[in-house]
């Protein structure tokens, strides 16, 4: 998924907190193309991972996501 994302220049985002974010990291470390990775966990209310999706879509370009995994709705 995270190479068809960097091929496709797309932010994944993804409820697989247990392996997911590990993958990324890896990416991120050999060097490899990463565009971000936003991790909502299962826990999180739809509506507000909605909302705060809208925030995020509404604040940052999709560069400042390169490379970064960023937690909706967890103080993580």
């Amino acid at each position: 998924m995270l190479e068809w994302a960097a091929r496709e220049g797309r932010v994944l985002v993804t409820h697989d907190v247990n392996t997911m974010i590990r993958f990324a990291w890896e990416r991120v470390g050999k060097g490899l193309a990463m565009p971000g990775v936003i991790v909502i966990p299962d826990s999180v209310p739809l509506g507000r991972a909605i909302d705060e999706l809208e925030v995020l879509a509404s604040v940052l370009e999709e560069r400042e996501l390169e490379g970064r995994v960023v937690f909706v709705g967890a103080s993580q």
